[in-house]
Parts: C-alpha cells; structure tokens; sequence
C-alpha cells in the first residue's frame, strides 16, 4: 500500500478518466460506506501544507499532492487506520492511471460528502503527484482532539509548531498555517457530522456504541444499513449522513452520552472568534455554503495542476 504500483504520470488527465474514475468511486462509496475516512484521507494528504512555504518550489510547501500514500507519510501517528483507505482506492488507479493518486484522494472525499446528503463542492482536477517518499511533509502538522500528557495540543514538530494549551489557539495554529481563517476552521470542523472517532486512529472514542454496533444506522436518502464496520464512537446520531447536526448536538448538554465531544469541537462554542460561526451554522443552509467553500480550498492546497484534456 505504501509504495505506488506504477510511476506517476506526467500525462494530461481527460475528462473521461475523470468521470470513469468518479463512477468507480461512486460504486465503492455505495457499497462500503466508506465516505468518512476518505474524507479524511484526502484532509490529511491536503493538510500538510505550509503557505508560508509555497514561494519554495513545489512540492516543497506539502498539501493535496498524493504524498500520504509513501512511508514516512502513511505511518505518521495521525495517518493510522488511513493505509486501508488507500488499497480501497488503488483499483481506481489501475483502471485510470491517468488520473493522479491527489485527484483520487480528493475526489473521494468530496463524492462520500455529496452521497452523503451534503453539499456539491467546486472541485478542480488535473492534480500532479509527489513522487518519491522524499516529498512527503515532516510529521506533526495535523490537528490534536485532546490534549498530550502535559496539557498541551500539538507538538514541536511539523513544518511549524502547532503547540498550545488552548484548544483553539492549536487549531489557530494548524489551519492558519494552511492559509485557512477562523470561518473555515468552524466550517471544516463541521465535518465531524460524517463518521466516527476511534481510540486506536485519534486517541478518542469508544469500542462501540449503541449507534455503532453493527446495528442500523440511517443513511441520507432516508434508508437504512448494516453495511458498515462496526466500532468507534460517533459525534451525531446519524453518523453516516452529512447534514449540520455537529452544530446542534455538541452544544446541547441534553445529548446522548454515548456521542464523543472532544476538547477540540466544545472550543468552538467557547472562544470568541469561533462561537460566531460556530452558532450561525446551526442553519444548515450557511453550513453548507461555508462549508463547500473551505473544503474547496483545503483540497487545493500546495496542489500543481495541469490541464484536463
């Protein structure tokens, strides 16, 4: 999984690998239910990056440039659970070498949240691959759900320190160094609407919960399924539908206490440059909007792109 089966092309990607690829990617989505890891697989290739770094030559300033599927990259701490995400996309490529692993990711991403009942985001395509496990990002530069040992979010590590004691200061530092703003961080956080935490993957959640059993679980066309891997501990009840329910039960005290809150999602009410966002997208319709918004620039970070044929 760790190594790419093929080189990566240099060729111009057509529009018809791109549909074909989508049509495949649709067909796993359906099957599997796999939408929520790989959204974020596609945020942890994507969130590496350093604006402050993008003057460098690329892929010098990471970001959605397909290098999380090289060891280091995949084996980071933050990464686990994401090497099988990865082998669930690979047949994507085989069919369509054309289209660049960064494409795939992302593309993948932004189909689980449209199957899921969220919203249709502008993507763009015509991403270009990293090459080389040379070109992969130091670890340290994604985000922390709770605090490490010494109270602290973050670490040293990383491009630049994301350490904090503050929650939101950590996230701060995180996506202002992406080149993401305060609306986007609430925005992006919002996504904890979609899938589950688990203790081995973030450090957060549960075995299993009653929502999580194996039992049935409500999908966005009103239907329902078993066709899921048990486990983990979700943050809304109907994990498996994108809607902006995150924003209407971690602030509700009265909510089932088998739902996870993290340190990291509670700040979102507490801290004054967030609470704003935070309160507004308990309308979905802002939700959405803001949403599709920061999603779009977060799949486009540190990306070199050539034209689509």
């Amino acid at each position: 999984v760790n190594k790419p089966l093929r080189p990566a092309s240099s060729l111009s990607v057509t529009q018809g690998d791109l549909d074909g690829a989508q049509s495949m990617i649709d067909g796993i989505l359906t099957e599997k239910n796999c939408g929520p890891v790989f959204v974020r697989l596609a945020w942890h290739d994507s969130g590496t990056h350093d604006v402050s770094l993008a003057d460098k030559e690329w892929p010098a300033s990471g970001g959605a440039i397909g290098s999380i599927r090289f060891d280091p990259e995949i084996n980071h701490g933050a990464n686990a659970g994401l090497a099988g995400a990865i082998k669930l996309l690979e047949p994507v490529k085989e069919a369509f070498p054309g289209v660049s692993y960064a494409d795939i990711f992302q593309m993948a991403s932004a189909r689980g949240i449209a199957l899921a009942g969220g919203p249709e985001i502008d993507m763009k395509y015509g991403r270009v691959d990293a090459t080389s496990p040379e070109e992969c990002s130091p670890e340290g530069n994604l985000p922390d759900a709770e605090a490490g040992p010494e109270g602290k979010f973050g670490g040293p590590g990383g491009t630049a320190s994301t350490e904090d004691e503050s929650a939101a200061w950590h996230l701060r530092k995180v996506f202002y160094r992406m080149g993401l703003d305060d609306e986007g961080i609430v925005a992006l956080s919002g996504a904890h609407t979609f899938g589950r935490a688990y203790a081995d993957r973030s450090g957060v959640g549960a075995e299993k919960t009653k929502f999580t059993d194996g039992s049935a679980t409500k999908l966005a066309d009103g239907s329902e399924t078993t066709a899921y891997t048990a486990g983990g501990s979700p943050w809304v009840e109907d994990w498996l539908v994108f809607n902006n329910s995150y924003f209407t039960t971690i602030n509700d005290a009265s909510t089932d206490e088998e739902l996870v809150k993290c340190t990291s999602d509670k700040c979102l009410w507490e801290d004054a440059g967030f609470a704003p966002f935070a309160n507004k997208f308990a309308d979905q319709e802002a939700f959405f909007e803001s949403y599709a918004k920061a999603h779009k620039a977060l799949s486009e970070l540190g990306s070199k792109f050539e034209p689509i044929e």
